[in-house]
């Protein structure tokens, strides 16, 4: 047997806490349901997964069978009340928890925390998929799950093509995102309202992929025309939280050039901070309905013209970088903004990071950046979301980069 520490006391007590936590909802549920097991049954549960797997691997698989025979039996008892299995399995995998505890307690106490949310939302979950979802949304949803979580890992992950820059698994991975993000803004849009659930979808979306978000919301200008100047304030937003992350970017790769060009970042986020205010401002979108059940959350084909823009716009800037070579090193990171602009940055750090840029050359290289990665977002968005939405868009990212060459060239 293991020798008892302080680590094993430790594994133990979040096994029980998983138990109890567990119990102590399904006990909630006894007052109008005949419940299997309840805080004592699950607590215990929990304890012999945990106390069984610490002494043996099997003495661990025979607590479990044992587990898996008592609850058989009361199914038995219980079918013609109760025909439901949740109890049954919540038991089982209680069991596990704890034996999961003794081995990875973080990973435990969190997949317990689920259990416990999964049990307690008994009423809000069947209401969402019988009453609220419809069989369109439903149909969508699942093309999305099967599109990343079945077709996406057997995608190849390795370079193809002329100069290496064709990923499979990434130019997926950006279908994927569009139809992530379109989905996410048709939920917001359902439960907020056309404005502000637009700016909420905007803003979070823009942590993923801000040229996603452009393709996404380009779709639903498509669709409807009037929701254009929220849809823009959500592209501004989501522009907005994609240059957020320069920040620790830089402080990872150069934390002095961060210092330097603190006040064009912040010239850039006030005036897309700006744009994004005004899309809450647009009346247009008041007099559109928001989407219902049986609107689509998102369009394929859309989706895979945004990969291939992307696709395009990676060999041109791998084209680039093999013709110019080592000495055009910032003119290929400014080629490398119109596909991933993070990227970029990066690659502009390390060279000033090397001295191969001076601060004012950097200056000039993220103003370069934003002009390169704006035009790109102003092709997606004319793809995506047609003229006056290409235009608009492109406007704003214009203006915030007038202010950051502004910014840099009188400081």
């Amino acid at each position: 047997m293991p020798a008892f520490d302080i680590e094993t006391a430790k594994a133990l007590a979040t096994a029980l806490g998983v138990g109890l936590l567990v119990g102590a909802v399904r006990e909630r549920r006894k007052a109008d349901a005949m419940i299997v097991a309840g805080l004592r049954t699950n607590g215990l549960a929990a304890i012999a997964g945990a106390v069984s797997l610490w002494i043996d691997p099997l003495a661990f698989a025979v607590t479990v069978a044992l587990v898996g025979v008592f609850v058989a039996l009361s199914y038995r008892q219980t079918r013609d009340t109760d025909p439901g299995l949740t109890s049954e399995i919540a038991l089982v995998a209680i069991c596990l928890l704890g034996g999961l505890a003794m081995r990875a307690p973080p990973l435990a106490a969190g997949l317990g925390v689920v259990v416990a949310v999964l049990l307690y939302a008994k009423k809000p979950l069947h209401r969402l998929t019988r009453e609220l979802m419809s069989e369109r949304e439903v149909h969508d949803g699942l093309v999305l799950l099967a599109s990343a979580l079945v077709v996406l890992p057997l995608i190849p992950d390795r370079n193809l093509g002329p100069y290496d820059v064709f990923n499979p698994a990434v130019l997926w991975t950006l279908v994927v995102l569009v139809m992530a993000i379109s989905a996410l803004g048709h939920v917001a849009l359902r439960v907020v309202g056309n404005r502000r659930g637009l700016a909420i979808a905007g803003f979070f979306a823009g942590y993923v992929s801000s040229t996603a978000a452009v393709a996404g919301f380009g779709q639903r200008v498509r669709e409807a025309p009037a929701l254009l100047r929220p849809a823009v304030g959500a592209v501004m937003l989501a522009n907005l939280a994609s240059l957020s992350l320069f920040v620790p970017i830089l402080m990872a790769v150069s934390p002095t050039l961060l210092e330097a060009l603190w006040l064009e970042l912040a010239a850039v986020a006030a005036v897309l901070l700006a744009g994004g205010l005004l899309g809450l401002r647009g009346n247009g979108a008041d007099s559109v309905a928001p989407p219902t059940a049986e609107t689509r959350m998102f369009q394929f084909r859309h989706s895979l013209v945004f990969a291939a823009v992307i696709a395009t716009v990676l060999f041109a800037s791998a084209a680039l970088n093999a013709w110019v070579g080592p000495r055009g090193a910032m003119a290929v990171a400014v080629v490398a903004a119109l596909g991933e602009l993070h990227a970029a940055v990066a690659t502009v750090g390390n060279l000033f990071k090397g001295g191969v840029l001076s601060a004012d050359e950097a200056r000039l290289g993220l103003v370069g950046l934003l002009v390169a990665s704006g035009a790109a977002k102003s092709a997606v968005a004319w793809v995506s979301g047609g003229r006056a939405f290409a235009l608009r868009v492109g406007a704003g990212l214009a203006l915030s980069v007038v202010a950051a060459a502004l910014v840099a060239v009188f400081t």
